[in-house]
């Protein structure tokens, strides 16, 4: 790898500026699974002077029965000036750290963690997959594409004793149950796509018509 690292975006800033627990920290994960590593926690040395300071000033002026607030805030204000350089300088070190961890490839710029390197060809696996793992996945392809293949010439075989034409109704008129083109209703057992004819002119009456369309006379 280069003398330089950039993390433009794929690093998270972990650091707390403030309280007992304030410190420098940074996550790092990799452009390809995603998996993270952080940096070894670092105390924020100036907001840890600041917090004792601050609280030795508010015992002295208790004592005396008075506020010290300017101190504390000029405390403060002291730790909070020196926290941009130091956290600069924190994200050095861990950046640093950071290239034994990562490899940028030298097609997509992208930086990976060691599982998802290849080492013989200085690339990571989205740009120079692994040979076997990609002819074992091929054959895998090749596999269900034929297996595909051959079950859709079977449906076809299959399909050449389905009548079109035979009517079939997916919803009982009777009792609304979902029949799935069945000749019987599962709900009612009333027969289903069966053609009733008018028996005054012979015309064809829909199931659950009270009346003929074609001369009107009563079913």
């Amino acid at each position: 790898m280069s003398s330089e690292i950039y993390f433009s975006n794929n690093y998270r800033d972990l650091c707390q500026p403030n309280g007992t627990g304030a410190g420098f920290q940074f996550e790092f994960s990799c452009c390809r699974c995603y998996d993270t590593w952080r940096s070894p926690f670092e105390p924020y040395a100036g907001e840890r002077a600041a917090t004792w300071l601050g609280k030795g000033v508010d015992v002295a002026w208790s004592l005396l029965g008075r506020a010290g607030t300017g101190l504390s805030s000029a405390a403060d204000g002291l730790a909070g000036a020196s926290w941009g350089p130091a956290r600069d300088k924190a994200f050095e070190r861990a950046i640093s750290t950071a290239q034994g961890h990562f490899n940028r490839c030298a097609r997509c710029t992208d930086y990976v963690c060691g599982r998802c390197w290849n080492a013989a060809q200085g690339l990571c696996l989205g740009c120079a997959p692994d040979t076997v793992a990609e002819a074992m996945a091929a054959q895998q392809r090749g596999l269900n594409d034929m297996a595909s293949q051959r079950a859709y010439a079977s449906g076809q075989q299959a399909g050449q004793g389905y009548d079109p034409t035979t009517p079939r109704q997916l919803v009982c008129p009777q009792c609304g149950t979902k029949t799935r083109g069945a000749a019987y209703c599962s709900g009612c057992g009333h027969h289903l796509a069966q053609s009733t004819a008018c028996a005054s002119c012979s015309t064809v009456v829909p199931d659950g018509a009270a009346f003929c369309p074609g001369c009107g006379t009563r079913q």
